[in-house]
């Protein structure tokens, strides 16, 4: 499970790399979960990212941050599923429209949270 954490903290590295280069791609990727109910699709991964941290937490170096951010992906996904598609709609507008300097910001705090996560696990 340390490997499957490891490997999680590692993509949110390589796509905080991938926005801070091209923050495009994270508005892109943002009109792509907006559509339909493709919203119940990013919750459902948070559930699933919330169980294999929550489960794994125990074999980790860092206990407690590998549960807090379980707890995090838990948590987002009861929000995605509570809120709903027309709610969140809004607030993935609000992103969309933001300057490339705060997606540039968005894409350094993954990249922050990928190295916590791989430096924990």
């Amino acid at each position: 499970m340390v490997i499957a954490i490891k490997s999680i903290g590692v993509l949110f590295i390589l796509v905080g790399i991938l926005y801070l280069v091209k923050p495009e791609v994270c508005k892109r990727l943002m009109e792509f979960f907006k559509k339909g109910k493709r919203m119940y699709f990013a919750g459902l991964i948070r559930f699933v990212l919330a169980v294999v941290f929550l489960l794994g937490a125990s074999d980790c170096y860092i206990k407690w941050v590998i549960a807090a951010f379980g707890i995090l992906f838990l948590i987002s996904g009861l929000f995605v599923f509570m809120l709903g598609p027309k709610k969140l709609g809004a607030v993935i507008d609000w992103f969309q429209r933001q300057p490339v300097l705060i997606l540039r910001l968005i894409a350094v705090i993954a990249l922050a949270f990928g190295a916590i996560i791989t430096y924990s696990a």
